[in-house]
């Protein structure tokens, strides 16, 4: 107790006060030995003084060194203590409860603004003059095709250009670049903006998947177009087919010749209004209705069908592999039905009966967002890039007799469902790859 009142603030600045007016009074009155004695007291005193002041700053020393080091869990002693010394602790445990309590709080938006950052569509990208990443979003990422990003040298391994036009794209500019990767060919929009960020020049890059904008004006176009002709010709070819088939069954004692000619009008009608309805179906996709269903089921199911129906290949072996085994997706089930064995028949027809040794492979699996793909790939001939950017587009074909319109109704099928379809086709490897893929 008594040493704890002697080490409070109020005894040590009294006691030097007092030494201080004793010594002065004893000097005035020239009374030396009085003098010596409160001068021998008086720098003791002032010792005890530094020292704690030392103890103090020492004390701040430490609650500054641990809040350098992200340590907000000490406190001072505030029992037992003078009314000083414990004000000072009291003091220095409220400052690290406020620094703490600031800290959190700035942790806390910084998680909240990611978030946003990470939940909207355009992929943002901070850089500094000389190419460093200061920050990026989950859809930056996803456009790149990368996992991590930190310097815009990473660029190079994907397109020599992109990695260009992100290091000198100046603010205010508006680019669009294309490149190519696993998930085929991208086409962005890149938007930037420049601020100081910790007294470093900085660019806001904003990028935008222009594909799935661009795939939607031309199968609006395509399906406005379709609608016009299938409208006009059924217009046309009905009446004429109507009205043939209507003088043949008036006229059934017509020459030869004439009865001839009526029964071609009518079966080149009918064939023509039978190639128009095929057509039809590009534009009266039916309203999806999505429900949870098992792929590995759903892609045994489909494989079951296809070699039931095209088991004219004994050539070719299908293997299934899905990961994991209880992988769900959420979509129309028939109608990703339609597209998997369009894509299915598809294969068997581009490796043909004649190649031995024909193999195709249904693959689903899911990444870190729980997006779920499901590829189908063969080692037939592989599709050359011209004939790939034009795959999707409704009427064409590289196939014999074939209508052109089955890729049309998948790529159609798979945007009404929210999701996507592309085509990978690597001559190196001698596969081609179909994706599906359900965000």
């Amino acid at each position: 107790m008594i040493k704890g009142f002697s080490d409070s603030l109020a005894f040590r600045l009294s006691l030097l006060l007092i030494l201080t007016v004793a010594a002065t009074f004893s000097a005035l009155r020239e009374e030396w030995v009085a003098f010596g004695i409160s001068a021998a007291l008086w720098f003791p005193a002032l010792q005890m003084m530094r020292q704690l002041y030392r103890r103090n700053a020492q004390k701040v020393a430490f609650m500054f060194d641990a809040i350098d080091n992200a340590d907000y869990a000490f406190k001072y002693a505030t029992g037992r203590r003078f009314a000083n010394d414990k004000l000072v602790n009291q003091s220095l445990n409220r400052i690290t409860q406020i620094l703490s309590r600031a800290k959190a709080d700035a942790a806390r938006k910084e998680k909240y603004y990611e978030l946003i950052l990470n939940s909207i569509t355009t992929g943002i990208i901070v850089i500094d003059d000389n190419g460093y990443i200061y920050q990026t979003n989950n859809e930056a990422l996803r456009l790149l095709g990368l996992t991590v990003f930190t310097h815009a040298k990473q660029l190079r391994r994907i397109d020599e250009e992109l990695e260009g036009l992100i290091m000198n794209i100046q603010p205010g500019n508006k680019h669009q670049t294309t490149f190519t990767n696993e998930r085929g060919i991208v086409h962005l929009s890149i938007r930037v903006s420049e601020m100081t960020l910790q007294d470093k020049h900085v660019r806001i890059i904003a990028i935008n998947d222009i594909n799935s904008e661009l795939d939607e004006k031309e199968i609006d176009s395509w399906i406005r177009l379709t609608r016009v002709l299938t409208h006009e010709i059924m217009n046309s070819i009905t009446p004429i087919t109507s009205l043939s088939d209507t003088l043949l069954s008036i006229h059934g004692d017509a020459n030869k010749e004439i009865r001839n000619g009526l029964e071609v009008i009518s079966a080149t009608g009918k064939s023509l209004i039978s190639f128009v309805e095929s057509y039809r179906k590009f534009t009266h996709i039916p309203e999806p209705r999505p429900s949870l269903f098992y792929v590995k089921k759903f892609a045994e199911r489909m494989v079951q069908l296809t070699t039931i129906y095209y088991n004219n290949y004994p050539n070719i072996t299908v293997a299934i592999d899905v990961q994991p085994d209880n992988l769900i997706v959420y979509a129309d089930e028939n109608l990703i039905g339609q597209v998997v064995l369009n894509l299915l028949k598809n294969a068997m027809q581009a490796i043909g009966e004649e190649q031995p040794g024909g193999r195709i492979e249904v693959k689903a699996y899911c990444n870190e967002k729980e997006a779920v793909f499901i590829e189908v790939s063969n080692n037939g001939p592989t599709i050359s890039p011209e004939e790939a950017e034009h795959i999707f587009i409704p009427f064409f074909t590289t196939k014999e007799g074939g209508s052109g319109i089955g890729l049309s109704i998948s790529r159609q099928i798979m945007r009404l469902s929210g999701g996507s379809i592309t085509l990978n086709s690597i001559p190196a490897t001698k596969q081609t790859t179909f994706t599906l893929m359900f965000s």
